[in-house]
């Protein structure tokens, strides 16, 4: 019988399939036909309601450093210290087998696919960035990949660089410090914002994305440390909470406007998104009033579980529905471009995701609990 420490937090299982579908629906929506890109729905659905998406992928990166920075300090606490060489094992095992499959996918079978289509593969991305989890620079010089199985890999390798250095933090400050890295991380991506006023610059780089994950670092470290932080965020108020979803719903929609016309907002804006997302997870994890709890939802919950491989494959599955409706025709009302094609690629992003899991990630993962301190209740 296993006498590993055990923690889990199951109402964010929920949380992450929600943030995917952000994701999902930022890349939907495709459509050369006039009169329905000229519509009022389309446009709305394009350019308000899911035109800030992306920002699905701030929150993973905040939900990376919250449940990382808690678990490795859990395990610095009840241990001693922090295996390093373990923590690395676990995070190849969870992320290099379907991330490889993606890169393959994306520079090999992809060009042979589009060539047996009738079209001609236009790749400019760099196997080598891609291999070596540096592929958020490669996006940054040369934009779009050909391949959209190579498009959303980008925060994929920002994770992986942040997993490389996040333990050795977490090694090298006393818990009560940890303070001072978090502050220096934020402080130092403001700067480099500051400096580097590009648009993509600002959603790819490392330096500027790294202050999501100290952020959500924090919230960490503060319920790790402040017994009076836990039971704030476990009184807080229902106007508290409303207040709470209320400011991302208005990030969501309003963004451009509040935060992205001008200068001096563009460079806190990521700091903004991502502490509204810290308090929706700690709302989720202790708040006592809650409205809803997202592990209520078994269904979103079951499927949080599989959202590496959404996310990995679901822009691939998009493509293919959105190019296999054109040629059939199936493109020509705005049903069937708001409507029918999301509906069939987010039923098959499900179901290949599921095979994936069940079939190829399972494996790895059952490897990866073998050198696991902490693991799931």
């Amino acid at each position: 019988m296993s006498t590993k420490p055990k923690i889990y937090f199951p109402h964010l299982d929920g949380l992450r399939f929600f943030c995917f579908l952000l994701v999902f629906f930022f890349h939907s929506f495709y459509s050369e036909q006039p009169h329905i890109y000229n519509s009022f729905l389309f446009r709305f659905l394009k350019e308000r309601l899911f035109h800030n998406g992306n920002l699905g992928v701030n929150a993973f990166f905040v939900l990376s450093g919250f449940l990382i920075t808690y678990l490795l300090i859990k395990e610095k606490e009840w241990k001693g210290k922090i295996d390093i060489p373990n923590f690395w094992i676990r995070r190849i095992l969870r992320i290099w087998p379907l991330y490889i499959v993606c890169v393959l996918f994306g520079f090999f079978i992809f060009p042979l696919a589009k060539s047996m289509a009738g079209g001609t593969s236009t790749e400019t991305a760099n196997l080598f960035y891609y291999l070596g989890f540096a592929s958020n620079f490669d996006y940054i010089q040369k934009g779009m990949p050909d391949s959209p199985g190579l498009g959303v890999l980008w925060s994929i390798a920002i994770e992986e660089q942040f997993y490389l250095v996040w333990p050795v933090v977490l090694s090298l400050f006393p818990i009560k410090k940890l303070w001072i890295p978090f502050s220096v991380i934020i402080l130092g991506s403001w700067v480099f914002r500051a400096t580097h006023d590009i648009p993509i610059v600002h959603e790819m780089h490392t330096l500027s994305c790294i202050g999501d994950m100290a952020i959500g670092a924090t919230g960490a470290w503060l319920l790790s440390i402040l017994p009076t932080f836990v039971r704030w965020v476990q009184h807080l108020s229902r106007f508290s909470i409303i207040l709470i979803y209320a400011s991302a719903a208005f990030i969501l929609l309003f963004r451009q406007e509040l935060m992205i016309t001008h200068y001096y907002t563009r460079i806190f804006e990521r700091s903004v998104t991502a502490l509204v997302f810290l308090f929706i997870i700690l709302e989720q994890c202790y708040a006592e009033k809650s409205f809803f709890k997202m592990a209520n939802a078994k269904a979103l919950s079951a499927l949080g579980i599989i959202t590496y491989g959404l996310y990995c494959i679901h822009f691939i599955i998009i493509s293919a529905v959105t190019g296999l409706a054109n040629k059939l025709g199936l493109n020509q009302h705005l049903w069937q471009v708001v409507l029918l094609q999301p509906a069939i690629a987010l039923s098959l992003s499900i179901i290949i995701a599921k095979l994936s899991y069940q079939y190829f990630e399972t494996y790895f993962l059952q490897l990866k609990n073998k050198f696991a301190y902490i693991t799931k209740a």
